[in-house]
């Protein structure tokens, strides 16, 4: 019996029709900073604040990236940008289905983060720079990573013997350093809500 497809199932729903069914507009907040900065920390509070205001996130960090999608992957640049790379297009099938993607990676480079907003796409990714200073993010150390490096024992850690650049003109910077997290929480839902609202 021959299928008797109809013309309006032809094609798949729009990124717009699923805003308008979520009531939000779809962004990826892309948290980047040093190990030990507070992105998560602070990516968890904005999850947590924007759904107690109605809407629909995903979170996508370390945790739930390399113990999955990403598990066969190392810490070298190159499996670094790998790693970026996956998260983008993941983000990017996210926002398409008009959640809004909060993430929290280190990103080390620029040349990674220009990638991660290729794949994502200019006007639906919003660079969020978590600039914490290095002695601070050393003194929170809470996984003993920046001991370990300074050690030798560690290899190719951010911020000790691999680069971090610093972005040059992100969307938002968060200067931690004499913030509380609930004030840097705060920082970034007023930043972030103008640009999540429908209306």
């Amino acid at each position: 019996m021959a299928e008797n497809i109809h013309p309006i199932f032809d094609k798949l729903l729009t990124r717009n029709d699923k805003e308008l069914f979520l009531n939000q507009k779809s962004k990826v907040l892309w948290f980047t900073g040093l190990s030990g900065s507070g992105k998560s920390t602070v990516a968890q509070g904005v999850e947590k604040a924007l759904f107690d205001k109605g809407y629909f996130i995903q979170v996508l960090d370390g945790d739930n990236t390399r113990t999955g999608i990403n598990k066969n992957l190392g810490f070298s640049l190159e499996d670094r940008h790998e790693n970026i790379r996956r998260i983008a297009e993941l983000s990017k099938l996210f926002a398409e289905s008009g959640v809004i993607c909060i993430n929290s990676f280190v990103s080390p480079t620029i040349e990674i983060r220009e990638m991660a907003k290729d794949i994502v796409g200019e006007k639906t990714f919003l660079e969020i720079y978590v600039n914490t200073p290095l002695h601070i993010c050393e003194e929170r150390d809470v996984k003993g990573l920046y001991a370990k490096a300074r050690s030798g024992e560690l290899k190719g850690f951010t911020g000790i013997d691999s680069p971090f650049e610093a972005p040059i003109s992100p969307d938002l910077e968060l200067l931690t350093e004499n913030q509380t997290i609930e004030e840097s929480v705060a920082e970034v839902i007023t930043f972030a809500l103008p640009y999540l609202s429908l209306t």
